[in-house]
């Protein structure tokens, strides 16, 4: 059976190969290739069997005004509108229907529409069009663990002093002067923490399209309330009863995500070229979406927005701990994505006795508000209460005051739910216990002191839980440093192959500002979790760093952060985590603002060596800036982990000169043995030297990546009588194989799109033949006429081709 679903997380790589033997009537159609052209590039998932509608966001082929500013190419407002309404005016002849939603032009060049999925085809073939992305749903978590204000105080926001914001405030340094866009959910700019960071002009909302980026309010009739803009707006510049990394930074708001935290990518763009062209000096956006590729269009924006002067920082999603997960925005090539932390925190040990004499010998603790809610368990007898999975409907009518719940894993609820649920109904402490067999993860910040029991234990418990009270002895045992979240989303970036993240910051538990939706005290305070919460503190630090330093560019701002970030040690293994768990490290603020060497770019790919080759050598370089007003001398080392140093060579300047205020061009050769080197990817460093001063940087190196599927020939013959073999040769297979059929111009071009031809699928290396009567998928019996022919291959989530051969005539 044919299937319908059409992925596409990679790029399309559109090879359009021209056969030239064709004239009028022929019933054979062979002969070499004439020319190359280009089909557009399709992103994201389609039915192309469906006709229902769908939006999409189309790149012009025309380069929007701030990439040809910056490729010294002339550019007008007027030139692009009057190329964008060219294209979609062709758009309009090709489909059926479509509804243009969105335009743009300044750094992004296109416009979002609505169009029949069936019918996307027809826009690849669209001349001007350059790519196809999908318009994809962001969404935030609105839910947020509220703090009482009995018992807040302003050092409740640890993680911005333990970045050392509180050192670069005492060093003069509060982001005075740097204006920081926040682009999500909207912002309550009434907050009084919040309210002083905002001028007359507010920013923009690009969900109800006015001026006025509040919040959505509770009772909107489209979806819930929201908080998380003011969350991250907070831990930006808040400058009240708690303060902000960058508490005297100017903030704009730009509502993208409307109702329960939804929006989309025609809104992103919209508020990412809105932020720039409104003078904005960073940028945030703690939002983002599972496609892994640095091509995506707002990765393309944000790229833009940093060549023109602003520091664009994004979370790095939140879909760990495997690799591969980071998803645009965060795949960006040039804004700075952000992994999350936690804190260094207290590890306790437990037992737990019940009164009938019986130790549980799996006690331990896995999560708790604060360490006085965990120790006032000890020397107290608790009444149990069993509550099931711990749903709401399972705690309604049970008497928990003053008692501890016992609940089990499962049923699709998150522990922190259940431990919330606790807390509601009145229970001082919760015993969770597994549903399977197996260890239970630690979560950090339950609202109820929780232990945590294996199967059996908690199963022991449960049978006798009407006849027994328990008793805990919990005791101090170790600190554990700052490790990253399993939440955070881990890279490498397919295509460029780069590290992600580029830094870390804390992302767990993180308090700030937030709205109440409670008119007699609408103004609050609350913990969420995220690498959201995390990028928001690298945009207060680089709003810190430009005040600091006002006249660095965006780059500098960038390797400053990264080059200036601490090692972190992952507590299982002792090791230092892996470059695309952590990126550089955790950022420290008062060291990126104090520095004078900077290493560009701050993580290094050195790409990909492809097995098969044997040795294989590169030509490339790095950049050494010297910020201070003395000369200084590098030395300059490239390592590798493990034994992979024995196979790649690099050689380079052990020891530059580079003058006060100058930059300095290393050039490096590298040499791989990959046959020496199983198919993967190996991290090292480069280590600059300079006295006591030590730059590591990150880098990676990629052996014998999967050879993607290219169609490197196509073609057709007449069998007669209407049937044709249609031909192709796939070096990588394709686990997807579709023959799409086109008119054809009078030119012999793509016309329209009619149908798809034949479906197959799991094909290996090699040439594909298919034999096709003229009759579509669909049934419909191909009239008689001019057409072209398309092949379209994908292999898991790489590169696709799209071929098309010369006219086919149906007589």
């Amino acid at each position: 059976m044919r299937n319908k679903l059409v992925t596409a997380l990679m790029i399309v790589s559109a090879i359009l190969l021209v056969f030239s033997s064709f004239s009028a009537g022929a019933q054979v159609n062979q002969g070499k290739v004439t020319k190359v052209e280009e089909l557009a590039t399709l992103y994201g998932e389609y039915d192309l069997s469906s006709s229902k509608p769908t939006t999409v966001i189309v790149e012009l082929e025309e380069e929007s005004l701030v990439e040809a500013k910056h490729k010294g190419k002339a550019q007008t407002k007027k030139n692009l509108n009057n190329v964008r309404n060219q294209v979609k005016n062709e758009v309009g002849k090709r489909v059926s229907t479509s509804k243009v939603e969105r335009e743009y032009d300044y750094v992004f060049s296109g416009f979002a529409v609505e169009v029949p999925q069936n019918e996307i085809p027809s826009l690849l073939a669209t001349p001007g069009v350059k790519a196809v992305y999908p318009n994809v749903t962001y969404t935030v978590d609105s839910s947020t663990e509220y703090v009482v204000e009995e018992s807040y105080s302003p050092e409740m926001l640890d993680s911005a002093p333990f970045i050392g914001s509180n050192e670069a405030w005492d060093a003069g340094f509060t982001g005075e002067g740097v204006t920081v866009a926040v682009i999500d959910t909207g912002v309550d700019y009434t907050h009084p923490d919040l309210a002083g960071q905002f001028g007359a002009y507010k920013g923009y909302d690009f969900v109800d399209n006015d001026e006025d980026p509040q919040e959505t309010p509770k009772n909107d009739p489209r979806g819930a309330e929201t908080t998380h803009g003011t969350h991250v707006a907070g831990t930006v510049a808040a400058n009240g009863l708690i303060k902000g990394v960058a508490p005297e930074a100017t903030l704009l708001a730009y509502r993208v995500l409307g109702p329960g935290g939804s929006g989309t990518t025609a809104n992103v763009i919209a508020g990412i070229e809105r932020a720039v062209q409104d003078g904005a000096d960073v940028m945030n956006l703690s939002l983002g979406n599972t496609l892994n590729s640095p091509d995506f269009a707002t990765s393309i924006a944000l790229d833009w927005a940093m060549a023109e002067g602003v520091v664009a920082v994004t979370s790095n999603g939140n879909s760990g701990p495997n690799n591969w997960t980071v998803g645009s925005p965060g795949t960006s090539r040039d804004a700075i994505s952000v992994g999350a932390t936690q804190l260094p925190y207290n590890v306790f040990t437990a037992t737990t006795t019940s009164s009938d004499g019986v130790s549980y010998a799996s006690s331990a603790v896995q999560g708790f508000p604060s360490e006085d809610a965990l120790k006032a368990l000890n020397g107290q007898n608790f009444d149990l209460v069993d509550v099931g999975f711990g749903s709401p409907a399972e705690f309604a009518g049970k008497e928990l005051e003053g008692k501890i719940a016992l609940i089990s894993r499962g049923a699709g609820i998150p522990f922190v739910d259940k431990a919330t649920e606790a807390k509601k109904a009145g229970a001082v402490g919760a015993v969770l216990y597994n549903n399977v067999a197996g260890d239970m993860p630690l979560i950090p910040g339950m609202d109820v002191p929780t232990i945590m029991l294996n199967q059996a234990d908690g199963e022991a418990l449960k049978a006798k839980v009407n006849d027994v009270t328990v008793s805990f002895n919990i005791a101090f045992s170790h600190q554990v440093g700052e490790t990253v979240a399993d939440f955070s989303s881990r890279g490498p970036v397919m295509d460029t192959w780069m590290i992600k993240p580029d830094v870390s910051a804390p992302g767990v538990a993180i308090v700030s500002t937030v709205p109440t939706f409670d008119p007699s005290n609408p103004y609050g305070y609350g913990a969420k979790q995220g690498t959201s919460m995390a990028s928001p503190h690298v945009a207060g630090a680089a709003a810190l760093v430009l005040q600091a330093n006002p006249d660095w560019d965006v780059f500098q701002v960038k390797s400053a952060l990264m080059n200036t970030a601490e090692d972190l040690i992952n507590p299982a293994t002792g090791e230092s985590y892996p470059h695309n768990t952590q990126g550089a490290g955790s950022i420290r603020v008062l060291d990126a603002i104090n520095a004078e060497t900077l290493v560009n770019p701050g993580s290094y790919s050195f790409g990909v060596f492809e097995k098969a080759k044997g040795k294989e050598s590169a030509r490339q370089h790095f950049e050494i800036q010297n910020l201070s007003n003395e000369a200084k001398r590098y030395n300059v080392e490239f390592t590798f982990k493990n034994e992979v140093g024995k196979h790649v060579k690099v050689t380079t300047s052990n020891n530059t000169r580079v003058n006060p205020g100058k930059t300095q061009k290393v050039n490096v050769n590298v040499t791989v043995d990959a046959s020496k080197l199983d198919s993967g990817y190996y991290e090292g460093y480069l280590t600059v030297t300079e006295g006591e001063t030590v730059v590591e940087v990150p880098t990676i190196l990629f052996v014998g990546e999967p050879d993607f599927p290219r169609v490197t020939s196509l073609g057709f013959d007449s069998l007669g009588n209407n049937t044709f073999d249609i031909w192709s040769y796939l070096p990588g297979g394709a686990d997807e194989y579709e023959v799409w059929i086109y008119s054809a111009t009078a030119t012999g071009g793509l016309g329209s799109y009619v149908g798809d031809a034949l479906y197959d699928s799991n094909l290996p290396a090699g040439y594909a033949e298919h034999v096709w009567d003229g009759t579509l998928v669909d049934g419909t019996v191909l009239p008689a006429g001019n057409y072209r022919v398309a092949i379209y291959a994908k292999k898991g989530n790489g590169e696709r081709a799209v071929a098309a051969a010369d006219v086919l005539t149906i007589e």
